[in-house]
């Protein structure tokens, strides 16, 4: 079997504030199709996947495992509303931040279960976060107590969400890959 990435590496999923580094693999049609019906499903059996694309049971285990190896498949996770479950309070922060301290903002927010979503952005801000909590007071400190405290956050600017449409989103066999 032709590995396409270090052995040192983790198959588990990330969090936020992990890195990892993988080398490109090519997806062909075969693969395709599995992430096609795991992204529909992440719960159905391998040999439903097998029996739906008329793979063997093998083939398609070696397969979602070599996709899991390789980081294309990182994991499989619950699609979860936030509303109901609690976090009916949200914003999107806009983020100055100091020379170079994207890798300090990214280590410090990765644990902070309040931080749904860190991007670094071009433009006008330097970094963009999702930020979900229960009530308006706890947004409040999440924004004023725990990031604009941090050394490396020169400004920021909140934009509440009053509502909003979470995409699901799926491979379809027309899509090009990762």
């Amino acid at each position: 079997m032709n590995r396409m990435v270090d052995d040192q590496e983790s198959t588990a999923p990330q969090a936020l504030g992990q890195r990892r580094s993988v080398r490109p693999r090519r997806v062909d049609a075969t693969d395709q199709a599995i992430l096609t019906a795991l992204s529909r499903d992440a719960r159905q059996s391998v040999s439903s996947i097998a029996e739906q694309l008329h793979l063997s049971r093998a083939n398609t285990y070696e397969r979602i495992a070599r996709l899991r190896s390789s980081g294309v498949l990182r994991g499989y996770t619950a699609v979860i509303d936030p509303r109901a479950a609690g976090l009916e309070t949200a914003a999107y922060v806009f983020v100055t931040l100091k020379q170079d301290d994207w890798e300090v903002l990214r280590r410090a927010l990765a644990d902070d279960p309040a931080v749904r979503h860190l991007a670094l952005v071009g433009g006008q801000y330097d970094a963009v976060l999702l930020v979900r909590t229960s009530t308006v007071e706890e947004l409040r400190r999440v924004i004023f107590e725990r990031i604009q405290s941090l050394n490396c956050v020169q400004a920021t600017q909140t934009a509440l969400i009053f509502d909003d449409h979470t995409q699901q989103v799926h491979m379809s066999p027309d899509d090009d890959g990762p």
